[in-house]
């Protein structure tokens, strides 16, 4: 048997089972590679399941303060237990019970035997699981407030830098009139400003769902305080204070309305496509070596072109926030599909998108916290790419300026038209600088202004209000 033939029936045949056993299973990208302890936590079982019991002892101690039979003992009971986890226990009751918030509750009153007959009382599985998405929800989203200020406040000290340093503009990716390397920056620091005010008002205005009941109706509440509206009314007002909130969302069904991921999901995706447009701007940029992301001593830009600085981190960004600009379809199409009350059809759904949205924004702040904290500017190439393109933008003032000293306005503007078409051809065609300038100072027609082309031409005169901007 051949070298070859020995290869494929190795490399073709059944995968060894007991080769690399601690690495057969799939790892998920954005919390092996990427995200940070902070997110991950946010979203982790330990946070999920003590959210869960808090919210139980919440409504606990709720009930007992308007009037429900709930000793201190059991309340301390539940307590002392938060954050006595047997997930082990809790899977083997769920698998018993093929119902995960029942597994929970028995894995909590094992450890709280007293407070067992009172855990979850009068609540549904969505008290639990929907309140816990919201405070997660809530958390996530100031994790996100915070990184969106250093990253702004970053692009500030960058943008006064560099507030009067003049440089190309660009429209349609042609050359424009010039702007400022700062005022640029500002363009990327408006949009995550912009963020920054939604981000705001989402945390400011996110409702809890509340204590509402399998249908939204409170009914089991009802029950429970034999009819009394205002204690219902009131128990949910109370339960939402325990656990840090202003209000509860006003009507529900079974779960809150499904809006609020859009919502959420849509906010995170406004953070993906100013970053996206941000790094997309510098990529280009550092195509024509006039900024260029932070790049290590030892870094390596391409395994066969040793000579390349790929400007990685500013892809790495723009590829995550492809993925997360896509997130809030899907968000739509499952608040769209909720039937009446509800269907279980948003909760798979759910467990992926709410996660993995927040996980990759917060990917992205800290890529382009790390990108705007290291960005190189080249001052010597910015300006020489103004000056290849400032002769034509400058003719219109040679032109103003010849004619206050009593030239014809038509025949200047004839003889500039046909220099600028010829200057043209010269940097088109032959591949030489532009000569626009020289061929104004060999003309007659602009003696006026022979002795003043080189200040006419200062770059910093075509900014505008770019520097005050």
């Amino acid at each position: 048997m051949s070298n070859a033939q020995k290869f494929k029936e190795l490399a073709n045949g059944e995968f060894p089972s007991e080769a690399l056993p601690d690495h057969q299973v799939y790892e998920h990208p954005l919390v092996k590679r990427y995200a940070t302890k902070e997110m991950s936590f946010v979203w982790s079982p330990a946070m999920k399941f003590t959210t869960w019991r808090k919210l139980w002892t919440a409504l606990a101690t709720a009930e007992q303060e308007l009037g429900i039979e709930i000793s201190d003992e059991q309340l301390e009971e539940m307590r002392s237990k938060l954050y006595e986890v047997d997930f082990e226990f809790a899977a083997e009751k769920e698998k018993e019970f093929r119902h995960d918030v029942m597994g929970h509750v028995h894995a909590y009153g094992e450890v709280a035997p007293a407070a067992m007959p009172i855990i979850h009382l009068g609540a549904t599985s969505c008290y639990v699981g929907d309140n816990t998405d919201i405070v997660q929800i809530r958390d996530a989203l100031k994790l996100i407030k915070r990184k969106l200020v250093k990253t702004i406040s970053i692009l500030r000290a960058f943008a006064a830098k560099y507030r009067d340093l003049p440089t190309l503009g660009f429209t349609h990716y042609q050359p424009a009139q010039l702007t400022t390397v700062g005022k640029r920056c500002t363009l990327w620091m408006q949009d995550l400003v912009l963020d920054l005010e939604r981000v705001e008002r989402e945390i400011e205005d996110l409702p809890m769902r509340g204590v509402k009941g399998t249908t939204g109706t409170q009914a089991s509440f009802l029950e429970l305080f034999n009819g009394d509206h205002e204690k219902v009314k009131a128990l949910n007002k109370r339960v939402c204070e325990l656990m840090g909130f202003k209000k509860a969302i006003p009507v529900s069904g079974q779960t809150y309305t499904r809006k609020i991921d859009f919502n959420v999901l849509s906010v995170l995706s406004g953070v993906a496509q100013s970053a996206y447009k941000m790094c997309g701007d510098i990529r280009l940029l550092a195509n024509l070596k006039e900024v260029e992301e932070p790049f290590s001593k030892t870094q390596i830009g391409s395994s066969a072109m040793a000579y390349k600085r790929n400007p990685m981190r500013s892809e790495r960004v723009c590829s995550i926030a492809r993925y997360v600009m896509g997130l809030p379809n899907g968000a739509a199409n499952t608040h769209a599909n909720q039937w009446f009350e509800r269907t279980l059809d948003d909760s798979a759904i759910r467990r992926i998108y709410l996660p993995e949205g927040f996980l990759a924004v917060d990917v992205i702040l800290n890529l382009l916290s790390n990108i705007a904290d290291g960005l190189h500017v080249w001052p010597n190439v910015v300006k020489a790419h103004a000056m290849a393109e400032l002769p034509f933008m400058a003719t219109e003032v040679i032109l103003m300026e010849c004619v206050k000293a009593g030239g014809d306005r038509q025949e200047l503007h004839e003889a500039i038209r046909v220099h600028s078409m010829d200057a043209g051809a010269v940097v088109k065609g032959e591949g030489k600088p532009n000569d626009l300038m020289e061929r104004i100072a060999n003309d007659p027609l602009f003696k006026a202004v022979h002795d003043k082309l080189d200040t006419m031409i200062d770059p910093i005169l075509f900014v505008g209000r770019a520097p005050e901007q």
